[in-house]
C-alpha cells in the first residue's frame, strides 16, 4: 500500500522562495508507485493554502495571501503516514513546525524540536559545539535591545574581534541579511540590517587567510553516515544570497580537492556535530578550511538544506551513489523508522 505523504513548502521566512523551488524538485522525484503526495504551501503570512492556490504557488514560485490558519486540517495526523516539512529558516526549520507535528503524533522528515532549534540558532550551535571541542571562528553575540540601549558596548565587543567581520542574523539561512564589514564605518548599517530580521545577531571574525568553503552531508538517525566532502568556489567577496542562487555564480567540486586526511577530519567533525545537536534524518554541515594553516573550522549546521536537484546536499549523496529519487525516498523511510 502506498504511503500518504504531506509535503509542506513555502513558509514565513526569507527563504520562502527557496523552499518552493525545493518542493517542486521533491514532488517530481518521489516515486508515485510508493507514495501518494499532497503538497500544501504555507504563505508568508502563515496561512496554509488550499490545493488550487498551492498548485499556483508551486508553479509561479510565489504564494498569494489567503488560506487557513496554521491549525489546518492538514496538520492533523489523520490520513497521513508522514510529513516532509520542506521549510527553510524560521517558522519551519527551527522546531516550531516540528513541535506542531510532534503534538499531532505524525512522523516527519528531519530533526525533532531540539535538533532543529539548536541547529537553527547559530549562537546555540556554537555554544553546544564548543562544549565538545569542535573548532570555530571567534565570535560575539549582540541583542537588539542592547544595540538600542547601549550601542557603544556592542561596537566595543565587535571591535575586540578585529576587522573585517561578518554580521549575521542568528536565526536565518541562505545568507539572508549577512554583511561583510571591513571597518568600523560599515558596522552600524550591517547591525541595523541584521536586527531588522532577528532580535539576536552574531558577529564572526574572519580568518587571517581566505578560507575555502567546504560542505558535507549527513544522512541517518542514530547511525548516520557522511557523504563525500564538497567544495564551493566563487568570485564574489563572500557566498551571499545572489551568489548562492544565481546560476553560474558558484561552482561545486565534488569531491573537494583536499588532502585525504583533511576530508576525513571534516567528515568526522560533521558526524560529531550531528550527534551533539541531536539531529535526525539529514543535515548539511558547512566548514571553512584554511589551507595555509591546516585549520578546519565548523561554520554552521543546516537541518533542512536546499533541496533542488542542483543543490549541494543531493549532489553530495549523488556522488556517494544515491540518486535524487533514492535520497528523498530514504529520508521518508528514516522518518517512519525514527518516529
Amino acid at each position: 500500500m502506498k504511503k500518504r505523504i504531506l509535503l509542506l513548502a513555502g513558509g514565513q521566512s526569507g527563504e520562502h522562495e527557496v523552499s518552493l523551488m525545493s518542493a517542486r524538485s521533491v514532488l517530481n522525484a518521489l516515486p508515485r508507485d510508493q507514495f501518494d503526495v499532497t503538497p500544501v504551501v504555507i504563505s508568508k503570512q502563515g496561512r496554509w493554502l488550499p490545493p488550487t492556490e498551492t498548485q499556483r504557488a508551486l508553479e509561479t514560485g510565489q504564494a498569494q495571501a489567503g488560506g487557513d490558519l496554521v491549525l489546518h486540517r492538514a496538520a492533523s495526523a489523520e490520513g497521513y503516514d508522514a510529513v516532509f516539512p520542506l521549510l527553510h529558516g524560521p517558522m519551519g526549520e527551527d522546531g516550531t513546525v516540528q513541535g506542531l507535528l510532534t503534538l499531532a503524533g505524525i512522523p516527519f522528515v528531519g530533526s525533532g524540536v531540539l535538533g532543529s532549534a539548536a541547529s537553527m540558532d547559530k549562537v546555540m550551535t556554537k555554544q553546544v559545539l564548543a562544549s565538545i571541542g569542535i573548532p570555530q571562528v571567534p565570535w560575539a553575540l549582540a541583542v537588539r535591545r542592547e544595540w538600542q540601549r547601549d550601542p557603544a558596548a556592542v561596537r566595543e565587543r565587535v571591535e575586540a574581534l578585529g576587522y573585517p567581520v561578518f554580521v549575521k542574523p542568528a536565526n536565518l539561512g541562505s545568507s539572508v541579511g549577512i554583511s561583510k564589514v571591513k571597518d568600523g564605518a560599515g558596522l552600524d548599517a550591517a547591525l541595523d540590517l541584521a536586527f531588522s530580521l532577528d532580535r539576536r545577531v552574531i558577529v564572526e571574525a574572519m580568518t587571517r587567510h581566505k578560507p575555502r568553503e567546504v560542505e558535507v552531508g549527513i544522512l541517518g538517525n542514530d547511525t548516520p553516515i557522511a557523504s563525500p566532502v564538497g567544495e564551493l568556489s566563487f568570485d564574489a567577496d563572500f557566498y551571499d544570497y545572489e551568489t548562492k542562487y544565481t546560476e553560474g555564480q558558484a561552482q561545486m567540486h565534488i569531491p573537494a580537492r583536499l588532502p585525504p586526511e583533511v576530508a576525513e577530519q571534516i567528515r568526522d567533525l560533521a558526524l560529531r556535530a550531528f550527534r551533539a545537536l541531536d539531529c535526525a534524518g539529514l543535515a548539511r554541515v558547512d566548514f571553512f578550511y584554511v589551507a595555509e594553516t591546516g585549520e578546519v573550522l565548523l561554520n554552521e549546521v543546516n537541518t533542512m538544506p536546499g533541496f533542488t536537484t542542483t543543490s549541494m546536499y543531493p549532489k553530495l549523496f549523488e556522488a556517494a551513489g544515491l540518486t535524487y529519487s533514492e535520497l528523498v525516498t530514504r529520508l521518508i523511510h528514516l522518518a517512519l523508522e525514527e518516529r
